[in-house]
């Protein structure tokens, strides 16, 4: 058998399918692996920024419920805003420190668990805003992925692995059960 042979009859179907072919198998594998990665996408999401901000928030607690001096100090002494080309100091040095240090624990917890999601988001999203205001050089190392990363989670909300999912199943079965 010649090669010319060989390649016209190697393949039944018409030279322009080739193309239609890889592209459908191409688009049903990227389907499959989307199908795949729906439910771990958020949660990962959900870690993603939760982990840098309960680890901050561990820092600032010297035992229960006592805000530890360093975390007051930072907010007194050396966290400054950045505002218009100058540096204003926080109002209310310690209460800042008292709610930062519970808000770097809650919601990464609530996170974690997909819970009140888009509400932990919300918040983590403010204090990635202050956060900027305070260390501006921080923005494109940290500050803008953990921008996208909130903005993601109240956009698409917790997914299917999450507390939040949990609670909406159980209410929609018993408002369907009570009909």
């Amino acid at each position: 058998m010649s090669l010319n042979h060989l390649q016209g009859h190697a393949l039944s179907l018409p030279r322009s399918s080739l193309p239609d072919r890889a592209v459908r198998a191409t688009h049903t594998l990227l389907e499959l692996l989307a199908r795949g990665a729906a439910p771990l996408a958020p949660l990962a999401a959900r870690f993603a920024i939760a982990i840098p901000f309960l680890r901050s928030g561990l820092t600032k607690w010297s035992g229960w419920l006592h805000v530890s001096p360093v975390a007051d100090y930072l907010f007194e002494s050396m966290f400054r805003l950045h505002l218009f080309g100058h540096l204003y100091a926080f109002p209310t040095p310690d209460l800042l420190a008292h709610l930062d240090a519970v808000a770097e624990v809650g919601l990464p917890i609530l996170l974690m668990a997909g819970l009140a999601t888009r509400f932990s988001a919300v918040g983590l999203l403010i204090m990635t805003g202050i956060i900027q205001l305070t260390v501006p050089s921080g923005w494109e190392n940290f500050h803008l992925p953990w921008a996208a990363i909130a903005l993601s989670l109240i956009t698409l909300g917790p997914g299917p692995l999450s507390v939040d999912r949990l609670i909406v199943r159980l209410l929609g079965r018993r408002s369907r059960d009570a009909l």
